[in-house]
């Protein structure tokens, strides 16, 4: 087991450095650069999209100990920049995976329904990822409800967050040792930031008033597909 000397955030939301993703992975990367821990952030929206254009991510994930991958879920998936940058970085690897040594990897997914497992999907499709380009798999966190958190920055007191901090915490620190992501830090940032019930009764409500607002509010339930 190897302690990392260097870790990469790829940052997959569009809403760049404004994003919830971006809270995530940055207050991930400020715990671990305080063990030690050299960090920096790429945000992939930025990357061009051209396979033949050289955008040196590959040469920075080579020169990273540890990749993290923090985005948000797009049908169950990963946003297609997140995959594209992925190609890049696996197609580096496997043409250096003799002589690259040990790297590691760890995705975190934010989704806008309050059931983290939403996120099952993606995180498999990483922990595939890792396996096909010879990183060392060491865990997902998913979180949802991720909007809430609407791009600020966590460390701020608000309390709605708390064990989404002490969740990144934890895996901050198992991280920093080489270690992989700890059960009870992915159970934390799994931890509905409110309760499925009350979000339905909350989506209810946005729903009646964006009706109303348009005159339409007698139309909610009107099935005009029904045979």
């Amino acid at each position: 087991m190897s302690r990392p000397r260097s870790a990469l955030l790829l940052v997959g939301s569009p809403r760049g450095a404004r994003s919830t993703s971006a809270s995530l992975g940055g207050y991930l990367l400020e715990r671990l650069a305080g063990q030690g821990v050299t960090a920096s952030a790429r945000f992939v929206e930025d990357l061009p999209s051209a396979a033949t254009q050289d955008h040196g991510l590959p040469a920075a994930a080579r020169a990273a100990d540890l990749l993290i991958a923090s985005f948000p879920l797009y049908v169950d998936a990963l946003p297609a920049p997140v995959t594209r940058a992925m190609e890049a970085i696996a197609a580096g690897r496997l043409q250096d995976r003799a002589t690259g040594g040990r790297r590691d990897f760890v995705a975190m997914v934010n989704c806008g329904f309050p059931e983290a497992q939403q996120a099952e999907v993606a995180l498999a499709i990483c922990r595939r990822f890792a396996a096909a380009a010879g990183f060392c798999w060491l865990g997902g966190l998913a979180m949802g409800l991720g909007g809430t958190l609407g791009g600020r920055p966590l460390g701020q007191g608000d309390g709605r967050f708390g064990h989404v901090e002490e969740g990144l915490d934890l895996a901050a620190a198992a991280l920093a040792r080489g270690e992989a992501v700890p059960e009870r830090a992915v159970r934390l940032l799994a931890r509905p930031i409110v309760p499925p019930a009350r979000f339905v009764a909350m989506g209810n409500r946005y729903w009646s008033a964006k009706a109303a607002a348009r005159g339409i509010q007698d139309r909610l339930r009107d099935r005009p597909y029904q045979r």
